[in-house]
């Protein structure tokens, strides 16, 4: 019985992420995602509580599976970004959830749990390493952090004018233009301030 749940509540979350990353937490329709799930809008309603909770469940659902197949690497940004790159390759959804998530959620004091965590660790991996002189220092550790995850999904934000441009080109093209921007970024300056706050 209990896996039954856990299987109806994994094809939920699957059908939900299909919903909410076509048409955001507003556009969704909950009976949408109970017959996509073959389940019904009680069990949505039973197991998570209201639409917007279905969300957060879809996001923390995704932000754990993603941080557990990629854990940042703080000796290698690089390779961590492009491991990144290829999990929102595999998955366009996550680029489109994240979209939504940023422009319905602006100005709404709630934050996701796990990705509250997820950023705070990734921070104080980042701070060590600079402060070993493992990572350079240019940049606060936030700023580093948000132009790392920012440019895993460069491809995602194109432009529809500048989409055809990158009609042609591989995944192995965007993947390497991604990981030698990072490494490039990460490249000592010797005008840098010496210490991050």
């Amino acid at each position: 019985m209990m896996r039954d749940a856990q299987a109806t509540q994994q094809r939920l979350l699957e059908a939900a992420a299909d919903e909410f990353s076509a048409y955001g937490i507003a556009g969704a329709r909950v009976d949408r995602i109970a017959d996509a799930a073959k389940s019904n809008k009680a069990q949505i309603y039973h197991y998570f509580g209201s639409k917007d909770r279905l969300f957060d469940a879809v996001m923390n659902d995704i932000v754990s599976r993603t941080a557990g197949k990629v854990p940042i690497t703080v000796d290698d940004l690089p390779g961590y970004a492009g491991r990144l790159f290829d999990v929102y390759e595999d998955d366009p959804r996550i680029a489109r959830l994240a979209t939504w998530y940023r422009l319905e959620r602006v100005g709404d004091p709630r934050q996701l749990e796990v990705l509250s965590e997820t950023i705070a660790d990734e921070l104080t991996q980042i701070r060590r390493a600079q402060r070993a002189g493992l990572l350079a220092s240019r940049y606060r550790p936030a700023d580093l952090l948000n132009l790392v995850l920012h440019m895993t999904f460069l491809w995602a934000f194109v432009f529809p004018e500048l989409q055809a441009q990158f009609v042609r080109t591989t995944r192995g093209h965007r993947r390497r233009v991604l990981v030698e921007s990072v490494e490039a970024m990460l490249r000592p300056d010797p005008a840098a301030d010496p210490e991050p706050s």
